[in-house]
């Protein structure tokens, strides 16, 4: 399954009817498994986690917990999957480039309610960097997807005549993006010392001449 997109027929899970609840209680089950997967990942690694370790979570066997993923890589990309969903709700800015640089600042806000979250995203990325990883190509297509939502929103403010003069859209983008993972890290070392939200929204706000709208 290395180098497959979440999107592009990699083996995902597999709809079948349940006694007394049919699709919904399978539904409610995967998202389970799910949940149970991204905290073990968070807790251990995706190469050190275990289909079985899940399954006992959630106290299935491993033969049922097949029945609902059918390969570990399956079960890894829906948690991705999950996560972008979040995510992507987070971000929701109607296409205004200063609402849309706020967006970030309501997903920093969101990370900090769910740590579990922070600590898969930093262990998976960190992980990913091999080429043979099943999420290398996952990561890496969703870095070029966040540079390019950060490069398109300051591009937009540099045409509404709001963005700050000298600030280069493309550099900046990547900037703001180091910035969101650094403090990630810097965050699960010190979350009580680690200001997420105020560091990238000072960030964001020093690149534009208008009030961030969040």
């Amino acid at each position: 399954m290395t180098g497959a997109r979440p999107d592009t027929g990699v083996a995902g899970p597999v709809r079948r009817r349940t006694a007394g609840g049919g699709y919904a209680k399978g539904r409610a089950r995967r998202r389970e498994i799910t949940a149970a997967a991204t905290e073990l990942y968070g807790e251990v690694g995706y190469r050190s986690a275990s289909l079985r370790e899940v399954a006992a979570r959630v106290g299935l066997s491993h033969t049922a917990l097949l029945h609902h993923f059918r390969t570990k890589e399956a079960l890894l990309l829906a948690v991705l999957e999950q996560r972008d969903e979040e995510d992507r709700a987070a971000a929701d800015a109607a296409g205004d480039p200063v609402a849309a640089l706020g967006s970030l600042v309501r997903v920093v806000e969101a990370n900090v309610r769910r740590p579990t979250i922070v600590e898969l995203f930093c262990i998976l990325s960190a992980e990913a960097t091999a080429p043979d990883h099943p999420a290398h190509v996952w990561f890496r297509d969703r870095y070029r997807t966040v540079l390019a939502f950060v490069g398109d929103a300051l591009r937009g403010a540099q045409a509404a005549g709001v963005l700050r003069p000298g600030v280069d859209p493309a550099d900046a983008a990547r900037r703001v993006v180091a910035l969101m993972d650094g403090l990630q890290v810097q965050f699960l070392y010190d979350r009580a010392g680690t200001d997420m939200v105020g560091a990238l929204r000072a960030e964001l706000q020093a690149l534009v001449t208008v009030p961030l709208t969040e």
